[in-house]
């Protein structure tokens, strides 16, 4: 910091600078337009059927939607093969642990889900 004197006395005067940092993340454009689920709040401006006519136009009968018991949210639209993975009583209680603390009731928010499974067998020689 530099000082300057003034007609009141010392002054003080920062020299600095200004800087933004622009991350950006580029993907091949999907149809539907939206990943794997989408956390529906209260008041957003489409709701879950309109989320659902929307997907179905492109993707039909591959996602579902679930109505949720919270604050902001009404529903998550979850694709149906994620669902074939992990039960709806598992899978759900996940995404809103995560999605439900950055929600508000205007939102919608799209989320990536990767589900891999480990299996391990043996078998008697």
């Amino acid at each position: 910091m530099n000082y300057k004197e003034g007609d009141k006395g010392m002054e003080r005067r920062t020299d600095g600078t200004k800087k933004a940092e622009i991350n950006m993340r580029f993907s091949e454009f999907e149809m539907p337009p939206m990943q794997d689920a989408l956390i529906v709040g209260k008041r957003a401006p489409i709701g879950p059927e309109a989320a659902r006519r929307m997907v179905d136009i492109l993707s039909p009968e591959q996602y579902e939607i679930i109505k949720i018991e919270h604050e902001y949210i009404e529903a998550v639209v979850v694709r149906k093969s994620l669902l074939n993975m992990l039960s709806q009583d598992k899978l759900i209680p996940m995404i809103m642990e995560e999605g439900g603390r950055i929600a508000n009731e205007s939102m919608i928010i799209k989320a990536q889900i990767n589900i891999t499974l480990h299996v391990s067998k043996s078998v008697d020689l």
